[in-house]
């Protein structure tokens, strides 16, 4: 069993359903709201869960009714909670999502997540060591996620460091990543580049492995100075939001299988589950991407 210890952001997502994104200064009338349970840490532990590795979080709720709820839907999922962290006079994090035409708008405020320092990673130093992969992204401050990239350096655990919401980061801080897990536009932005140059130059310009996520189109990956395609896999969308943390989660599952097959089987993971409302709600199970894989089985 894979041992994936997650890095991250913990939210509750307040989704609306609407027939398109309003303009500024625009109400229009949704059809939907629901709450689900979110974030880009606790969505990528949930997906990895699920698909059967075991996995432990680090992070922080507020000690409010979203914080309880938040706890609950993890442990049920079998997620090892010993290092998040429940903050007194503390909110926990939220993020107000509208979904319009299969996409998705997202404004989230961090709350307890702004709270997650690098000393409750060093206090997580003996759980990190035995890791096989551990996920970091860009939800808590970036002391902490240099703090990740640093530990897992020192004691030789590889870290995927996906970089969203995207941030231009020291060229330090990428090099100490194991593979780092963009699209497009999040790229430019680390790479301090043009986001309408050709993302095949930009795979060439990072300074560590990459693995570029392109929504239905699949994903482009880089070790060393060779590029590859993995196509996507062609499903109809309901809700988006999560695809991304879905495919992360698979890519840290199935690394050790080896980069190609992680990739196909990440982009998979993340076809599967943009099917149901809700970040977590499409994360699919071990046996239904199996499913998946097998009936897109290449020939011969």
């Amino acid at each position: 069993m894979t041992r994936i210890v997650v890095v991250g952001s913990i939210n509750l997502d307040l989704v609306t359903l609407a027939p398109r994104f309003p303009a500024p200064g625009e109400t229009l009338l949704g059809s939907r709201f629901i709450t689900v349970s979110g974030g880009k840490g606790a969505n990528q532990a949930v997906a990895a869960a699920r698909l059967g590795a075991q996995v432990a979080l680090l992070g922080a709720v507020g000690d409010d009714v979203f914080g309880e709820r938040l706890l609950h839907g993890l442990a049920h999922e079998g997620i090892d909670l010993q290092h998040v962290l429940t903050l007194p006079d503390c909110s926990s994090g939220t993020a107000s999502i509208t979904v319009a035409g299969g996409e998705n708008q997202i404004i989230v405020v961090p709350a307890a997540n702004a709270q997650v320092l690098p000393a409750q990673v060093e206090q997580a130093r003996a759980l990190i060591e035995h890791a096989d992969v551990v996920l970091v992204q860009m939800e808590i401050p970036l002391e902490t996620v240099d703090a990740t990239l640093r530990l897992g350096q020192r004691l030789s655990v590889p870290v995927i460091l996906n970089p969203a919401p995207a941030q231009t980061l020291p060229v330090e801080w990428l090099r100490r990543a194991r593979y780092i897990t963009p699209n497009q536009h999040e790229l430019a932005i680390l790479l301090g580049a043009d986001p309408a140059e050709d993302f095949r130059t930009l795979l060439q310009r990072a300074p560590c492995p990459v693995v570029l996520t392109r929504g239905a189109e699949g994903a482009w990956y880089r070790e060393g100075f060779r590029s590859a395609h993995q196509p996507g896999f062609t499903v109809d969308v309901v809700d988006s939001t999560g695809a991304g943390d879905t495919f992360n989660a698979a890519f840290a599952v199935f690394l050790h299988d080896g980069l190609p097959s992680a990739v196909r089987k990440a982009c998979a993971a993340a076809a599967l589950s943009v099917g149901s409302l809700g970040a977590q709600a499409g994360m699919p199970t071990r046996s239904a991407l199996q499913a998946m894989l097998d009936l897109h089985a290449p020939p011969g």
